[in-house]
């Protein structure tokens, strides 16, 4: 039997099962419910000891005896805990709910048969919330054999499409095509990596025999999908890196040089400096660099983008920056231009709202070669905007561009410039590989020396004086403030009033001519909100009252409060980038959270994470854990973790493994045409037809 055959191929699979598989669970062919996997099991015919609990997803029996029952209180109510033992150890229950009602009902020292899905914690298991059954009562009953339980839809169940049925269409499957599963690795490799066989892994992924073979099934699974993934954005890069030609930037020169030894004005961390030998690595190759540049916010990645763009310089080409909005590049401008002061080199700024004579002059100084750096926001993209010789292309906050600029960008030129994209988003490390496997990565990891850390606190709406106080305590000493507002596109209305009440309740607490408030919000026009925000970033005003517009850009370090209303309605992303907002000076910066008391565990969990940590990287993988992969960086629509069994969170081991034995499967034969390899490369050509992974521009 044929693995590509529609479904209606297995035994008792009709035309109408086959339509409603394809429709509720999208499966077509045969190898599609192959990798319909389970997602847990009913297991009540083996009895564990204890000490044989491992680490998998099943759901497992024990008999024992409750040695000792404790409550124990928490933040809201209490748990019950009793301590379970057996002959070879003891393991902990735990009740959450009904508390009263189980530990009355709870018999000491009496045979119980336990049965529920394991918790792990610090390497001991526990397990929430058992089934628990006398074993005099036990002993009466019939039990069934390890069962699988598939994922499912309300229709199919309707439809008759049962778990039963399910298992018996799975049944048919494997055996009339146990003997057509092929092998992806060779045996080799296999014993190398542990791994277990594929057609035993998928018949234990179904139909386990025990626990041990389970575990191994979903090990071998895991790291087969991983390691495909891996493999295809490594040879993506090293197809790249072959085919894409770059410029060759041979020389540290006089720009540089001085610019580094008399105009820098201060010392490059650690990071910066590795950051910046990783780039110049990358130049002098002859390879196109294609590198992410990630580092939080205040860490001095425009220092490194603008030593990178000297570099080019120095070797006879232009530099160009692009920034998401005006602000952002006016301040990149502002900033770029006052650290060449003294120097020859000439920058410009060009946006949207530039002036055609200026924009004439801009055109005709590119055009001649005679300006070096241009600044500007998407109207550096326009077919007009030649470059005379383009050498590097700084992206800053990528994914606020879609895929068609950045490429406009790559056109500009007979050869493609490099690209450096930067971003302030910390990107947690399972998902930088999963998601950007195809580039290369370089992080600045540490903050320039005396910044301090930016005090963080969370406050109900019942504090809400005392923080007015505090705040009024701080513009006395000469500081401003921001207030942030959420904004969800949902309601636009409700935002607009939320704002608005705000900033009259702010507007009656800090009276004017004492006090002056600017106000910016998305239904201003663009001239006015750059007004108030020039008056903001002047001192005119001392408090910002705003809605989220202000997450990127706007540089004000004398800004030290950063007050977030409603700070449970925004993502963790989204409060770190605000954050990021002070903290920008010499003095200590204050960020405060004001929430009401009604707060989700989601809720909740994000604003202790802010209180607990400022590390941007920190913050992401709790990011990553509570939302999920597919919901970050877009991740969905791009194809690439459409996974079927691996979880890039929970088994990120399994991706660093993987990882790194593609890495060393390609340093040892880079096209794959060791026979030991060639189950690996009719996989990964396959792969290629039908995967969405393959794109030229990062």
């Amino acid at each position: 039997m044929n693995l590509n055959q529609p479904v209606t191929y297995i035994k008792g699979v009709s035309v109408a099962r086959a339509e409603l598989l394809y429709s509720e669970l999208g499966i077509k062919t045969c190898n599609d419910l192959l990798h319909l996997f389970p997602f847990r099991y009913i297991d009540k015919t083996q009895f564990y000891t204890i000490n044989q609990l491992q680490q998998n997803t099943s759901e497992v029996q024990i008999a024992g005896k409750i040695t000792n029952v404790k409550t124990v209180k928490q933040k809201r109510g209490s748990r019950l805990v009793a301590t379970f033992t057996d002959a070879t150890g003891s393991m902990e229950l735990v009740w959450f709910k009904g508390v009263k009602w189980i530990k009355d009902s709870l018999k000491l020292n009496v045979p119980y048969v336990i049965y529920g899905k394991l918790n792990w914690y610090s390497g001991k298991a526990n397990m929430p919330h058992p089934e628990l059954e006398l074993v005099s009562e036990y002993k009466k009953k019939l039990q069934t054999a390890m069962q699988p339980v598939y994922p499912s839809t309300e229709k199919l169940s309707n439809k008759g499409i049962s778990q039963k049925i399910m298992r018996s269409m799975l049944q048919n499957l494997l055996q009339q095509a146990y003997g057509n599963i092929e092998e992806t690795f060779s045996v080799n490799f296999m014993q190398e990596n542990q791994l277990l066989g594929k057609r035993e892994s998928l018949l234990n992924i179904h139909f386990p025999k025990n626990q041990e073979l389970l575990a191994k099934a979903e090990y071998r699974l895991k790291f087969e999908e991983l390691f495909f993934i891996q493999l295809q954005l490594l040879m993506k890069k090293l197809i790249n890196k072959a085919k894409i030609k770059g410029y060759v930037f041979e020389q540290v020169g006089e720009n540089f040089n001085n610019f580094y030894n008399n105009h820098l004005p201060f010392d490059l961390t650690n990071a910066q400096k590795r950051v910046l030998k990783e780039i110049r690595k990358d130049v002098s190759t002859g390879a196109h660099m294609n590198r992410l540049l990630q580092g939080d916010v205040g860490s001095g990645k425009t220092i490194v983008a603008l030593l990178t763009m000297l570099l080019a310089i120095d070797n006879g080409f232009q530099a160009t920056i692009m920034a998401p909005t005006e602000i952002l590049a006016t301040q990149h401008y502002n900033g770029i231009a006052e650290l060449l002061e003294g120097t020859d080199i000439k920058v410009e700024l060009l946006t949207g709202s530039s002036k055609t004579k200026k924009r004439r002059e801009i055109h005709k100084g590119l055009e001649d070669g005679s300006l070096h750096i241009l600044v500007g926001t998407h109207a550096i993209l326009e077919d007009k905007v030649q470059f005379k010789n383009l050498g590097i292309a700084i992206i800053d906050e990528q994914h606020r561009f879609g895929v068609a600029q950045r490429s406009k960008m790559w056109h500009k030129n007979e050869l493609p410039p490099h690209v450096l994209v930067m971003t302030a988003t910390p990107i947690p490390r399972t998902l930088a590989m999963s998601v950007y496997g195809d580039l290369d990565i370089s992080v600045i990891d540490e903050l320039p020396p005396g910044r301090k850390d930016i005090k963080t606190v969370h406050r109900y709406d019942s504090n809400r004086l005392a923080v007015f106080k505090f705040l009024k305590d701080e513009i006395n000493k000469g500081r401003q403030v921001y207030v942030v507002y959420p904004l969800i596109q949902e309601s636009e209305a409700m935002d607009y009033k939320d704002l608005m009440d705000g900033y009259e309740s702010i507007s009656r607490e800090f009276p004017s001519p004492k006090y002056q408030i600017s106000i910016v919000h998305g239904k201003m026009k663009p001239a006015d909100k750059d007004y108030e925000m020039d008056r903001f970033v002047k001192g005119e005003t001392q408090i910002m009252v705003a809605t989220t517009v202000i997450e990127v850009g706007v540089n004000v370090p004398n800004a030290s409060v950063m007050v977030i209303e409603s700070a449970e309605r925004f993502g963790l992303s989204q409060l770190h980038q605000l954050r990021g907002r002070v903290g920008r000076g010499a003095e200590q910066s204050y960020c405060i959270l004001l929430s009401s008391y009604q707060l989700s565990s989601d809720g909740k969990t994000r604003l202790k994470t802010m209180v607990d940590t400022v590390d941007g990287f920190k913050i992401a993988e709790v990011d990553l854990k509570l939302r999920g992969p597919g919901n970050i960086m877009g991740t969905q629509q791009s194809g690439v973790l459409n996974l079927k069994i691996a979880d890039v969170v929970k088994d990120s081991p399994i991706l660093y493994k993987a990882r790194q034995t593609a890495i060393q499967l390609l340093e040892d034969d880079p096209t794959m045409i060791k026979p030991e390899n060639s189950s690996i490369l009719k996989r990964y050509t396959k792969l290629q037809k039908t995967s969405g992974i393959w794109s030229s521009i990062s």
